[in-house]
């Protein structure tokens, strides 16, 4: 057996023998040791030995190697029998403890009996390998394991995010800090066990998986108690379920951003025989507000009834309103399934989880939610590059400044916003050197305009127009605006999303048979587009002058046609870093989840806790730093 998983590992480009603590430490000098009290560990988290000394006698599931006319061998089956005796293998190995996994210094012959028979737990004395707290993720994650463990006894649960063990406590209806009794734990380690044999069954242990990964996701669209009275039967089923999702998430780089939208046409007759592509298509959007309530709302229904001019017969539409709550999206859902929908689209990112959900259920639907940077197959997510239309109306706003000084009225502090902030302060920039961009926030208590006009600003940019419609600049409430002499506002120009485009887009590309389906490993497709997509533009106001007009033509043009980046400059930081020396782009990824201010911007991000409560749930869905943000408890089980 050892030596045919050798030949598995050497063939599947693996190292065929356990790791080696002292080789995995070199070049990381700094650390402490702590010695733990005796106690019993996960024979599965027992990954290698401490030094290189004992390494060529274990395959790297510890099956011996050496051949059975050795000491060795004579050892290890003398210990065979002791397991098998009434006595049992009761002396602890000695090991040490590093990241949450344990490297054997003395005893890795009885751990080998032990592993080969199956069990699951083996009497340890253990010295800790404490790092350095570093800013890298797995070193964050594991301070995070320590409070964990310190409350919950558990060794099983081994993250490699941070955040991710707030998640699981919330899911399991825990508050963090809350010690468990040893019921709880042998309750959750018992489920735990089995939902494991289910992720191994699938072929958990054939790629970067980790089945506590695994287990979050599950728990998005089941409750724990399910978890408990599953069959492994059922449990194998509904994990396999979300397989194609536990997959997609598991890469380096599990969200793939697509910045262009695919083709309408370009498939050959050959894949037009082999898939042929529908001729009409029944569409659904779920709301979570309606259209009197919400001018989001609005936005994605008038791009509702663009795509239906657009498209005609070939598609029918129904729109679903007021999926307030999780189980109203998933009741509303349902009923856009059983009116025979193949392509739903749900608005806000709030429903994500309750798309999630049903999208396990109907796997040849296709689901799309309102949201950017979901790690999911079965959903794919849609935003767009907004700050494009914001850098426009920074380089509008530094032109008509006067005092050199602009307010910026920020949404939430969520994944795109800080781009959006920074594009606009570069854009004025531009236009005036000497612009200082003043940061307030519409989701902090207060009035964030008053609180900027009474110190001196007499240019504001408020939040986008929804539609490409200028009436909405006439109320103040949105785009850029000047403030004059009287106080009265004078409508300037504001980005606009343009919904219909978007959709039209997608729709265009399934019913050409060419919406992207890679072969092989799922993908989580997240399309991020812009003006080169035709989704963001920006809208004028009749009081720009004429000489500003021509100048937003300009700018609109090459930025559609990909001739100017807003962000290929020398850019600096409020601390004064570089962050960019002008001679590259900024990725995708990093324009989203940038989290810092350039240098001419005089505000901050502000905390969570610092929010109105009807802020903190989009934030927790797509905040910076979501991963630090208080999860919110499901019910106890």
């Amino acid at each position: 057996m050892g030596q045919k998983e050798i030949k598995e590992l050497e063939a599947a480009n693996k190292s065929p023998f356990p790791a080696v603590l002292d080789e995995l430490l070199a070049g990381r000098p700094e650390y402490t040791v702590q010695e733990l009290p005796a106690q019993e560990i996960p024979v599965d988290r027992v990954t290698g030995t401490k030094s290189a000394g004992r390494t060529s006698a274990f395959s790297a599931g510890f099956l011996p190697l050496l051949t059975p006319d050795s000491e060795f061998a004579t050892k290890w089956m003398a210990l065979c029998a002791d397991h098998l005796s009434d006595t049992g293998i009761r002396d602890p190995i000695l090991c040490y403890e590093y990241l949450g996994n344990f490297y054997v210094q003395e005893g890795n012959k009885r751990l080998s009996v032990l592993k080969y028979f199956g069990s699951p737990r083996i009497p340890s004395v253990i010295r800790r390998i404490l790092p350095p707290m570093s800013e890298e993720p797995r070193i964050k994650a594991y301070y995070e394991f320590l409070d964990f463990y310190k409350h919950t006894g558990l060794y099983e649960i081994q993250f490699r995010r941070p955040g991710d063990y707030a998640k699981l406590l919330a899911y399991l209806g825990r508050e963090p800090g809350q010690d468990w009794s040893e019921w709880d734990r042998r309750n959750f380690s018992a489920n735990y066990h089995y939902f494991r044999e289910a992720f191994q069954a699938l072929g958990g242990g054939k790629a970067d998986l980790l089945p506590e990964e695994a287990l979050l996701l599950w728990l998005q669209v089941y409750p724990y108690k399910l978890l408990g009275d599953s069959t492994a039967k059922d449990l194998k089923k509904s994990l396999g379920g979300l397989w194609a999702d536990v997959l997609a998430g598991s890469g380096e780089e599990p969200v793939k951003l697509e910045t262009a939208a695919p083709p309408a046409e370009g498939r050959g007759i050959l894949e037009k025989l082999i898939a042929p592509a529908p001729e009409h298509l029944n569409l659904a959007f779920i709301h979570q507000r309606d259209p009197e309530r919400s001018t989001w709302t609005q936005g994605h229904e008038q791009g509702r009834a663009y795509l239906e001019q657009a498209l005609g017969d070939k598609i029918k539409v129904r729109s679903y309103f007021n999926a307030d709550t999780p189980e109203q999206a998933e009741a509303l859902l349902e009923q856009a399934v059983a009116d025979g929908a193949e392509l739903i689209f749900t608005t806000t990112p709030q429903l994500l989880r309750p798309t999630l959900k049903v999208s396990v259920k109907y796997p040849k639907i296709r689901f799309l939610n309102c949201s950017a940077d979901s790690p999911l197959s079965s959903v794919r997510s849609y935003y767009c590059r907004i700050y494009e239309g914001k850098f426009v109306t920074g380089a509008i706003a530094g032109a008509l400044a006067e005092n050199d000084c602009i307010g910026y009225i920020g949404s939430y502090p969520i994944m795109g916003v800080p781009a959006s902030i920074n594009a606009f302060a570069l854009g004025a920039q531009m236009t005036n050197p000497r612009a200082k961009i003043l940061l307030d926030w519409s989701c902090l208590p207060g009035n964030a305009t008053t609180r900027l006009l009474q110190k001196g600003v007499r240019v504001v940019s408020n939040r986008d127009i929804p539609v490409k419609d200028p009436q909405y600049l006439e109320h103040g409430a949105f785009g850029t605006y000047a403030v004059d002499e009287n106080g009265a506002l004078i409508p300037l120009a504001s980005p606009c999303w343009l919904w219909g485009r978007l959709y039209e887009n997608i729709v265009r590309a399934v019913l050409a048979g060419t919406w992207p389906q890679k072969k092989g490993m799922p993908e989580a497709v997240n399309y991020w587009w812009g003006m080169d997509s035709g989704v963001i533009d920006v809208e004028l106001s009749d009081r720009v002058p004429e000489s500003l007009r021509a100048m937003t033509r300009l700018l609109v043009r090459d930025l559609r046609e990909g001739r100017l980046d807003p962000f290929r400059r020398r850019i600096l930081a409020q601390d004064g870093s570089v962050k960019n020396d002008g001679g590259r782009s900024f990725s995708p990824a990093e324009l989203l989840h940038m989290d810092w201010l350039c240098e001419n911007v005089e505000g901050r991000i502000p905390d969570y806790e610092e929010l109105l409560p009807v802020s903190q749930t989009l934030v927790r869905e797509l905040g910076l730093h979501r991963e630090q943000v208080p999860r919110e408890k499901e019910e106890t089980p």
